[in-house]
């Protein structure tokens, strides 16, 4: 049980920095900011953090989690268009990387 719980710790802890790095993106930008870095930021680790989270999920209710019954399955097959769709999580990266060495980290 005690693994579980490290896992649901880890999970809740994940998707709460993807919020807030997705926040401060739009915070900079409604604030009339370039957020290239940013948007890219939140999108590459948002994205990884849900393939994450829907792996574990997906762990926790083991042989259940492959059952149309519960939505797990569908997340499972969902979310791995995040790391692909409006730019793959290797174009956020690059994205980041042009924006660091362009400011000078």
């Amino acid at each position: 049980f005690q693994a579980i719980q490290n896992k649901l710790a880890d999970m809740a802890t994940e998707i709460d920095a993807a919020r807030l790095l997705v926040l401060r993106a739009a915070w900079l930008k409604d604030n009339g900011n370039s957020v290239n870095k940013e948007s890219a930021m939140a999108k590459l680790y948002a994205s990884e953090v849900a393939v994450r989270a829907a792996n574990e999920s997906l762990q926790i209710h083991g042989g259940y989690g492959f059952i149309k019954d519960y939505p797990v399955e569908k997340f499972y097959r969902d979310v791995k268009l995040c790391t692909i769709g409006e730019g793959t999580s290797e174009i956020q990266r690059m994205v980041i990387a042009r924006q660091l060495l362009k400011s000078g980290c």
